[in-house]
């Protein structure tokens, strides 16, 4: 696994070359640092959005290390995010390696009219690179991962994250009439797991992690600190939880306003948020920065101290794992409530925990959950709704146990047949040889799109990379 690696790296491994995978038998991280005009290295975080300056260095000095520590090269390559899809495409070609394209979330759906108004937002986002270089990658790939079909090509109420970039206009810069054929039998759906070590049934009793309740307990019910707000009065009530980034596309602050809101669900169920931090001193992103006020301004607003713990850290994932099942033992829920997500990993491991599940219905969710089955679907714009859907659910329990126990069910079924890490790796080896033996015997008619791609970068990305300014 290769990334950055960052010298001002905190209390992380960030600044460690070479890092066990811990878990496994024989993966590594190799990190590689980003280095400036001059060939220094740059000592500090930067946002993902600001990478672009980088990466072609960056591919070069990965390309060296990875040969070295391999001793030869690697038979596939699989980039993942824009950023890494680029880089994976700039090692692929010039190592003549089969590459895989995982695009994890593609941001150009995820701001509402990115492209057409990219020139007001290039100063904190940047996306003509990053949109320019997500054409590259996507038609320079070999294959393309894709978690769920509506990634590829969207629903009737949306457009897909790769059919977005079948035709837009970048005003003053391109208009794209052909940027991507979601037709392509390049495409492929694999859908990720949850590690099954670490996320499992709660009933689950021979394995649970029982010296972890006290330090669960403390967590969830103690006293405010520096990275916790709220202390909850009721300690018998269940727990709707949730757990994500602090931005605005995760919406967190959004489901605390519905739970603001809704007098039902306040009675019925205490909220454990674990997002972002709380004191946004210790925030980098503006954008986080943004969301940590609009939280405190919610808990002064609906004065939920009593009924909303906050945690702003981010937890070990065995402790996580243990976590779900504890909210489990409470017949509590989790709820993902993002404006949009590209697929959604806390939904499998929720599910995967038996923690029944209420997630988004723009994205991923969409496909995994099996509404009123093995969870629900909600419409994070209509969020007085999905409070009541919420509250009919904790209701319903009250008067059916066995209606928790039913979705509780229906969600591990779920996930045991169609989001296990067993089925992807052996769809993912399966279509690595395939596309290997495409990219041989297809060679000469990719020939064409790259040399294509090559002018496209040298004239249109290079440029455009040069201009985002550098963080020395």
């Amino acid at each position: 696994m290769v990334t950055r690696l960052i010298p001002e790296a905190g209390d992380t491994t960030c600044d460690q070359r070479i890092e066990a995978i811990m878990g496994t038998e024989h993966a590594r991280i190799l990190r590689v640092p980003f280095r400036n005009e001059k060939g220094e290295v740059v000592p500090q975080w930067i946002s993902r959005f600001e990478v672009w300056p980088y990466l072609e260095q960056f591919s070069i000095d990965a390309e060296k290390e990875l040969l070295a520590e391999l001793g030869g090269r690697p038979d596939l390559i699989v980039g993942n995010y824009s950023d890494g899809n680029l880089v994976a495409s700039l090692l692929a070609h010039r190592l003549h390696v089969t590459q895989c394209n995982i695009a994890h979330a593609l941001e150009k759906t995820k701001y509402l009219y990115s492209d057409l108004y990219w020139q007001d937002n290039e100063t904190e986002y940047h996306f003509s690179s990053q949109f320019t270089a997500d054409l590259i990658a996507m038609n320079a790939a070999d294959f393309i991962i894709t978690s769920t079909y509506q990634e590829i090509a969207g629903d009737r109420q949306s457009v897909g994250q790769y059919e977005s970039y079948s035709s837009f206009t970048m005003p003053d810069l391109y208009r794209v009439v052909n940027g991507i054929d979601i037709f392509d039998p390049k495409f492929n759906i694999v859908s990720p797991g949850a590690d099954e070590g670490v996320y499992f049934p709660y009933t689950a009793k021979e394995r649970r992690l029982v010296d972890l309740r006290p330090d669960i307990e403390a967590l969830i019910y103690g006293a405010p600190d520096e990275q916790s707000r709220g202390q909850l009065a009721d300690h018998d009530k269940p727990l709707l939880f949730s757990m994500a980034r602090l931005d605005t596309i995760k919406n967190i602050t959004g489901l605390v306003e519905w739970f603001g809101n809704s007098p039902r669900l306040r009675d019925s169920v205490n909220l454990l948020v674990i997002a972002g931090h709380v004191d946004a001193q210790f925030s980098t992103d503006r954008e986080e920065q943004a969301q940590i006020a609009r939280m405190h301004e919610l808990m002064n607003e609906y004065q939920l101290d009593g009924q909303v713990r906050w945690l702003g850290m981010h937890l070990d994932k065995h402790f996580a794992g243990e976590l779900y099942r504890y909210i489990a033992d409470s017949r509590g829920a989790f709820v993902q409530p993002a404006l949009f997500e590209a697929f959604g990993l806390t939904v499998i491991e929720a599910m995967s925990s038996g923690l029944p599940t209420f997630a988004t219905r723009y994205g991923g969710p969409l496909e995994i959950i099996e509404d009123h089955i093995s969870g629900f679907h909600i419409d994070p714009n209509h969020g007085e709704e999905t409070a009541s859907v919420m509250a009919d659910f904790f209701a319903r329990c009250e008067t059916e146990p066995e209606y928790w126990e039913r979705i509780s069910t229906g969600a591990l079924a779920r996930v045991e047949a169609r989001y296990t890490w067993r089925l992807y790796a052996e769809r993912m080896m399966t279509l690595s040889r395939i596309y290997g033996f495409w990219k041989y015997v297809t060679n000469l008619e990719r020939d064409e799109t790259r040399r294509y791609l090559e002018m496209f970068y040298g004239l249109q990305y290079r440029p455009l990379a040069a201009s985002v300014p550098h963080q020395d």
